[in-house]
Formats: C-alpha cells, sequence, structure tokens
C-alpha cells in the first residue's frame, strides 16, 4: 500500500475518529465519513503539518475523495 495514502488515512481517522482500514481511495467526506467544512479545515491543517506544504483553500474546497485528495497532496509535494 501506498505510503503517502496510509499517512493520508491516519490523518483522517484523527480528525474524524474512524477506523483508518475503512477508508479506500473511493472514500467521499461528505456521505462517506461525515465530515463538514471544519472536519475539512482539520484535515488540510494535518495534511499541510504531515508534508510541510501549503494547500490551495480553492482546490482543497473541490476534493471530494480520499483518492482526490491525496492527488492534490502528491502533487503540492512535487511542485
Amino acid at each position: 500500500m501506498d505510503e503517502d495514502f496510509k499517512k493520508l488515512c491516519a490523518i483522517i481517522a484523527d480528525v474524524l475518529g474512524v477506523d483508518p482500514d475503512e477508508i479506500t481511495m473511493d472514500t467521499t467526506f461528505d456521505e462517506d465519513l461525515g465530515a463538514d467544512s471544519l472536519d475539512i479545515a482539520s484535515i488540510i491543517m494535518g495534511i499541510e503539518d504531515e508534508y510541510d506544504v501549503k494547500v490551495d483553500t480553492e482546490v482543497a474546497s473541490k476534493v471530494t475523495t480520499v483518492g482526490e485528495a491525496l492527488a492534490l497532496i502528491k502533487g503540492a509535494s512535487e511542485g
């Protein structure tokens, strides 16, 4: 399993209090995990801390699945 995916799952699980093993690339933040805008902001802050990147909030607001968030992380860390 991808190391970045595992780190992202750990961040999400910590913020939302869910089992990281239940998270897949297709898991949606709002429908599947019940995350609200404050939860998403906390997840973004966790991503920024873990990867030492700055996530564009406008771009992040369009992310709906864990897979999209992972692509965002990979793009931010490459840039």
